[in-house]
């Protein structure tokens, strides 16, 4: 695939991820958000193989594809490397991530579709006997809880009899910082503002060298923290009362300009310490995307199967991870720095202590691994 086209495929994803968030924040405004757009995307790609005529033209426009500068077979290309890369083992990153499609058992599937889902994707489909929803259920949840070793439970918790297609996607996360935290520093009770009132959350702490921007324009400290494993953080921390103007102005442009402003130096930085497990009904958002047809009578997935009509009836999402000072091993190297550093110079202090926008990035391939907002630690 031409480089050109990498670039586009990763704008175009970030671009809808983004999107995507500022459909969430409509929704709950004060609450907070964690999702992952990359399994998002790859799920709706994958959909597309099947989709013909418009529900097709939908899903790929909604996704910020533009057919003339990207051709189809090159946007599933694109899907495939990516897939494939996040998907290989590494021994110091845990990232599980799948979608799977689980269809009304009588239903003939199209042997093409079949075939494309599993080279392309790596994904299964299943057929599925969705008249006992007790049993389907069970069936979908059991396959999640195997595939996320036991962390992503309880995914579908409702089904109707008339079921006819059931989307799942799920990411599963979980990495040691390359700098991590002692667990001495983490003070318990510390004050988190939320709306007009603190709550009291566990805040890490360090003195070390991180990757540091500040944007004038939107107001906005940022810091790249990175994980082994070739991924990193970003958080994202506004001005008091600049939180709006900042998600208003997410885009991969703004992206962009963060990874090319950030430099080195040595901070001070307070960080909670937080785990959090989200699901999203997106059956209610991606229709307010410009992805309609594939959820009404309109719906043609004739790729997937000839001989009936098919909808999706449900596309359910789910997002774990966990933020701690992982890393215990380093604790007593870490302790030193610490002191000696405060005593140096004081360093400029960083402090998550109010909401923030948290952004983890898979840094080979520019993909957004995961996207959310943090509005109150102990609310996950």
């Amino acid at each position: 695939m031409r480089m050109g086209q990498e670039k586009g495929n990763q704008q175009s994803n970030a671009n809808f991820a983004f999107r995507l968030y500022q459909r969430l924040v409509s929704k709950t405004p004060s609450q907070n958000i964690f999702f992952s757009p990359v399994s998002v995307s790859a799920s709706l790609a994958m959909l597309s193989l099947g989709a013909r005529s418009a529900t097709k033209t939908q899903i790929l426009q909604s996704m910020g594809f533009n057919f003339t500068h990207t051709p189809e077979p090159a946007i599933q290309q694109g899907f495939q490397h990516l897939v494939h890369s996040l998907n290989v083992p590494s021994k110091d990153l845990d990232l599980r991530m799948g979608s799977v499609l689980f269809i009304k058992k009588e239903l003939q599937l199209q042997t093409h579709f079949l075939d494309n889902v599993k080279r392309l994707y790596e994904s299964e489909v299943f057929s599925t006997d969705f008249s006992n929803t007790s049993s389907a259920r069970e069936r979908i949840n059991s396959y999640v809880e195997k595939e996320t070793k036991g962390k992503i439970v309880d995914l579908i918790q409702d089904l109707e009899p008339q079921t006819a297609m059931v989307l799942v996607n799920y990411i599963f996360f979980k990495a040691k910082w390359e700098k991590p935290f002692n667990p001495r520093y983490t003070s318990k009770r510390y004050p988190f503002l939320v709306g007009k009132t603190t709550v009291k959350v566990p805040m890490m702490h360090q003195v070390e060298q991180f990757a540091f921007a500040v944007d004038p324009e939107l107001n906005c400290s940022v810091l790249q923290m990175d994980y082994s494993g070739d991924t990193a953080a970003l958080f994202v921390l506004p001005g008091q009362g600049k939180m709006r103007q900042l998600e208003q102005a997410l885009s991969s442009r703004t992206l962009r300009k963060w990874s090319h402003s950030l430099q080195k130096r040595w901070l001070e930085v307070f960080l909670p310490k937080f785990s959090t497990s989200t699901s999203y009904a997106l059956e209610t958002i991606l229709p307010k995307m410009g992805i309609r047809d594939a959820f009404d009578r309109k719906a043609d997935f004739s790729g997937i199967t000839k001989t009936d009509f098919l909808q999706v009836s449900k596309a359910a999402h789910k997002a774990v991870l966990d933020i701690s000072e992982d890393g215990t091993t380093a604790a007593a190297a870490t302790a030193t720095k610490l002191t000696i550093r405060s005593k140096d110079s004081p360093s400029p202090a960083i402090c998550f202590n109010r909401s923030f926008l948290l952004l983890i990035i898979n840094k080979a391939t520019e993909t957004i691994l995961f996207l959310g907002k943090v509005e109150d630690p102990t609310k996950f």
